[in-house]
């Protein structure tokens, strides 16, 4: 599984003009399956993400967690983040999990997420979304279950 997660002091995802999800201080999460991830893939990056010290301790150093911190998620499914840009100017999007196996590992991925602690909010998997956030830092990080190259 990939994501790419930025630390925020808040966030939000509308759906059809209605907010669906929302957190604040803490995580905007944008998480994609890959073809042949397992439920221990999604397990994995969780725990991966729950512990990331990228938040400020008191010397102003990237040194806390979000558990340390008890701040909040928000987990939004995000395909694109397969894309395969190395020829043509159209991204493809072969490498990512088929649609069924997809949602059920971001579901996978926010329960676990959950489980260990943070307030996890969730957009709609398949839906048109929009993502609002304030970027605190700006901090963002990849991460890659696999750590594929």
């Amino acid at each position: 599984m990939r994501a790419l997660i930025q630390r925020v002091t808040q966030a939000s995802v509308t759906v059809d003009g209605r907010v669906i999800g929302q957190t604040g201080p803490g995580l905007l999460i944008l998480v994609c399956a890959m073809q042949g991830d397992e439920d221990s893939a999604a397990d994995k990056l969780a725990a991966r993400v729950a512990k990331l010290r990228i938040f400020r301790d008191e010397q102003g150093k990237m040194n806390r967690s979000l558990v340390d911190t008890g701040g909040g998620a928000l987990v939004i499914s995000q395909f694109t983040l397969a894309a395969d840009t190395r020829s043509g100017n159209r991204p493809g999007f072969s490498a990512a999990a088929p649609p069924a196996e997809g949602e059920a590992l971001y579901r996978r991925f926010a329960e676990a997420l959950g489980a260990l602690g943070p307030q996890v909010a969730t957009g709609q998997f398949g839906a048109e979304m929009q993502v609002a956030l304030i970027n605190d830092g700006p901090v963002t990080i990849w991460l890659d279950s696999a750590e594929r190259g």
